[in-house]
């Protein structure tokens, strides 16, 4: 285990959830679909419909586009938080503990990348795929695994980074230097890839191609919430976010002593995510074109939103459903 190094940090005054970002209670009137089991973090639809998604005790499962009852169709081991369609009768998942995995629908597991560098990753988290295999993900933390996500907010080291598997195998970094790297999506024309920073409350652009190829410019800053996966379809960028801003933790981010001090507090101490659901919708310029949310706690720890065909599936770190809104 590393020691807790805490690194002081002045965010911006938050915005609170007024203006593009008010309040109300959209996703209140979500179906929720029983997974079985609990966290479907993210979810993946397939051009057939089928919804899929991974739980807490490495279950990848599989629903069809109505609902009902979802198929187990392999077990991933670990804990998988992202999925992505990687083929016909593919998926492709993070699994914060054992890496990037490539998952059969017929039940076969198999390891892509599970170190860089001579070192074994520790959070892998969420990722996009390109349209020649290219693929590109998240490693949340160099310090710090899922299990001690909390602990990594604290800290505050910007250890994140982003990664890219090409198809020959060979990994490289794409970007560095975040602070709980996150999510990660592709425009529609690959041109750029989004990124979304969970402890700094904002979403980069790293641009592939073009002029601006090589670098890397902030695309949305200073949001009311900790963005978490990312998706993009239909011209819109979608962010989940499992919990608004908490003036506690703005509070401890320039004190590293407040921060040492919550690091020693028992777990059920030390701040929490708030059952506030979160999704929000950009369009190309950044500007919120959906803003959609529910504070009752019935839709709640928001970590994904996906669009397919009129519907929203969102995901959750925590609950036992998925949440499908009809936009």
């Amino acid at each position: 285990m590393p020691t807790f190094q805490p690194q002081p940090w002045q965010p911006p005054k938050a915005p609170g959830l007024a203006g593009d970002y008010a309040e109300n209670a959209a996703l209140a009137g979500a179906r929720l679909w029983e997974t079985g089991g609990q966290g479907p973090e993210d979810v993946a639809v397939a051009d057939n419909g089928d919804v899929f998604t991974g739980l807490v005790d490495g279950s990848i499962l599989r629903f069809s586009s109505s609902g009902g009852s979802p198929e187990k169709i392999a077990d991933a081991g670990g804990r998988p938080l992202g999925v992505e369609i990687l083929g016909d009768g593919e998926l492709l998942v993070c699994n914060a503990d054992l890496g990037l995995q490539r998952v059969t629908v017929d039940g076969e597991v198999s390891v892509l990348v599970d170190r860089f560098e001579d070192r074994v990753l520790k959070f892998t988290n969420n990722a996009a795929v390109a349209s020649d295999g290219t693929i590109y993900f998240s490693d949340t933390s160099t310090r710090w695994g899922l299990h001690e996500y909390v602990t990594d907010l604290l800290e505050g080291q910007t250890t994140g980074r982003v990664l890219v598997r090409r198809p020959n195998g060979s990994v490289e970094i794409v970007v560095d230097g975040l602070q709980f790297a996150n999510g990660v999506a592709l425009d529609a024309a690959e041109d750029s890839v989004f990124i979304a920073e969970t402890g700094r409350h904002r979403i980069h652009r790293h641009w592939l191609t073009g002029p601006a190829a090589g670098t890397t410019e902030v695309f949305a800053d200073n949001l009311p919430c900790y963005p978490d996966n990312l998706s993009f379809a239909d011209g819109i960028l979608w962010t989940a976010a499992p919990s608004p801003r908490q003036r506690l933790v703005e509070l401890m981010s320039p004190r590293p002593w407040l921060r040492h001090l919550t690091h020693r507090l028992p777990d059920k101490l030390k701040p929490k995510p708030v059952r506030h659901a979160i999704v929000l919708g950009f369009d190309n310029a950044g500007t919120v074109v959906h803003n959609l949310q529910d504070s009752s706690g019935v839709v709640a720890i928001t970590t994904s939103a996906r669009f397919h065909d009129g519907r929203l599936f969102i995901g959750t770190l925590t609950e036992p459903t998925l949440a499908v809104y009809e936009l």
